[in-house]
């Protein structure tokens, strides 16, 4: 048996508490004279519970995507088109999450993939990753702040639009600068918000398809064979369509980089973050692929207001008025929901600007770490906040202000089209950090069944889900061919181009090796993270326990997750 295998043997969750963790004297990691076993080998502290990361797994990512914009799907692709792709697109993001959860359980470090990209692949591809999704995540947040003015505005004109964004600025500065903690309590009562708000929609769908609204009308799948399945009359307007759809389904669907970039600070990552990573996989399905189908049974594709708002265009679409379930409530009738519908899309917006400030934060944090972005941004204030960082990253969602002037609101648009490739290579580079980490496995006879998380049918879905990313940002912007557009190529294209400079300009500039199967180090901050969770006293408690315990039942003396004060206690 190999060192690595000696060395990484006995991973599982329930064997956490006899690991021999062997490290060095002089390690920083470790104050032998006070007994004290640190969180991470940074400054970040572990103070996300379960039943927090469980909720920013569930919802912490959706926003106006899954509620308002897949009515774009639906209007140029059509019901089918739209479920089709949502649900292909869901599959081969489930091959991501695989792999993505095997490295970050294993290695729960503080930034997640991004980290783990530079230290199993190349100093160079995890200064690209770094940058790109730093770049991805700070500008999607005006975005946010500019939707949640927009939905506002459902209820009346005259709420101004400068008091919400210097409110909402306000709001994400208080809950990420305090402590993580705070953030973490935030997002489980906002992503609850998102649940509630999900679950009502697909009553709404069940119970006024079969009859259940003031016409009383069972309208079925109605919509699947009037006005049709597709949109196009041609074969090839109809395939057109299914790649709208597809288009729209990447940039909607997420969820592995926030759980990788969260693993840092959570109280226990080998146990949370491997059931957060198992939760979305039947999120994927019962938020992503049911929704696409519950849209598509509500509205017709060839709905005027439908067609209006994201084929012609001549309508604003961030309003809640373009949601595909507040247009059905109209069609039937139905007053009063529309308000409630608008309500909780308020909670939603402002939840996924929340977890996009906290990412990027972390982003740019990890990339101070590597060295790979000044040392400065590593200073961190007692209770685990990038301080720095965090000044850095609230300078972006003031660009929220430019949607005040009609003009500078374009610039925004061209912004959100540039970035959104973005997304997609933060999934090829999960997919090839994932190849290097199993050929260093084979090749140090690390045998992956004792992990804590092992992907099945590996590396062949790694494989499978590289090549489907490839293809798909390569294909993003192919009308900008046929007949060349050069604002068009440069606007879909624009982040290749950035990563692939950021890539080899730090590769000249730093000399950087991509590392042989033999160089990877699997060992780096095993001994840390074995340490830390070698403290802990008592067995980790559910999800539905922690929720009992919110009503004050089941309780434990002490709380959750008691620790020991070092690891020989």
């Amino acid at each position: 048996m190999s060192f690595a295998d000696t060395f990484l043997a006995g991973y599982g969750e329930k064997k956490a508490e006899s690991i021999v963790v062997p490290v060095s004297s002089d390690s920083p990691d470790l104050d032998y004279a006070n007994g004290f076993i640190a969180d991470n080998r940074d400054d970040l502290q572990r103070r996300l519970g379960n039943r927090q990361i469980q909720l920013i797994a569930i919802g912490g990512s959706i926003g106006t995507a899954l509620f308002i914009s897949i009515g774009g799907s639906l209007a140029k692709g059509g019901p089918a088109s739209t479920f089709v792709a949502y649900t292909i697109y869901t599959l081969f993001l489930g091959l991501v999450n695989n792999g993505t959860a095997e490295m970050t359980v294993m290695m729960p470090v503080s930034g997640g993939f991004i980290r783990l990209a530079g230290h199993w692949v190349d100093d160079a591809w995890g200064f690209m990753a770094g940058w790109n999704f730093f770049l991805y995540e700070a500008l999607l947040i005006p975005f946010e702040i500019t939707a949640l003015c927009t939905v506002l505005g459902y209820w009346s004109d005259h709420i101004p639009a400068a008091a919400v964004i210097a409110a909402a600025i306000v709001l994400y500065a208080i809950l990420n600068i305090l402590a993580v903690g705070l953030y973490g309590e935030a997002e489980f009562w906002l992503c609850g918000g998102k649940v509630i708000l999900i679950l009502l929609l697909y009553a709404f769908t069940f119970i006024t398809m079969v009859g259940g609204n003031p016409q009383g009308d069972a309208f079925g799948f109605r919509y699947w064979s009037h006005p049709g399945a597709f949109v196009g009359r041609t074969s090839l307007a109809q395939f057109e369509g299914f790649l709208a759809s597809l288009w729209a389904a990447s940039f909607c669907i997420v969820g592995p980089e926030y759980v990788s970039m969260v693993a840092g600070e959570a109280k226990r990552p080998r146990v949370y973050i491997k059931r957060a990573f198992k939760t979305l996989y039947w999120r994927f399905g019962f938020f992503f692929i049911l929704g696409s189908l519950c849209v598509g049974v509500l509205v017709p594709s060839n709905n005027k207001t439908l067609v209006d708002i994201f084929v012609k265009e001549t309508v604003a679409s961030g309003t809640a008025a373009a949601s595909p379930y507040v247009i059905a409530m109209q069609i039937l009738g139905i007053h009063g929901l529309p308000n409630l519908v608008n309500a909780l899309l308020v909670t939603s917006i402002f939840s996924a600007g929340n977890t996009l400030t906290y990412c990027s934060t972390r982003s740019l944090y990890a990339l101070a770490l590597e060295g790979r972005a000044p040392a400065i941004l590593r200073k961190c204030t007692k209770r685990g906040v990038p301080i720095v960082c965090f000044c850095v990253i609230m300078v972006f969602p003031c660009l929220s202000f430019l949607q005040l002037s009609h003009g500078s609101s374009q610039v925004l648009t061209w912004l959100l089209n540039l970035i959104t490739a973005g997304g997609i290579i933060d999934y090829i580079v999960m997919c090839v950090t994932y190849l290097r980490f199993y050929a260093a496995c084979k090749a140090q006879g690390l045998d992956r069944r004792s992990l804590p998380y092992y992907g099945y049918f590996q590396p062949y879905a790694a494989w499978i889900a590289l090549v489907w990313m490839v293809v798909i940002v390569l294909c993003y912007g192919y009308y900008s061919f046929d007949p060349w557009n050069v604002q068009d190529f440069f606007i879909y294209y624009a982040m290749i181009i950035v990563a692939v400079v950021l890539f080899a300009g730090w590769k000249l500039i730093k000399k950087t090796k991509w590392l042989s199967a033999h160089e990877i180090d699997l060992v780096w901050e095993r001994p840390t993270i074995d340490a830390y969770e070698a403290t802990f006293i008592d067995e980790p408690v559910s999800f539905w326990r922690e929720m009992v315990q919110l009503v004050g039942l089941g309780k434990r003396t002490g709380g959750n997750d008691q620790r020991t004060a070092s690891i020989s206690a």
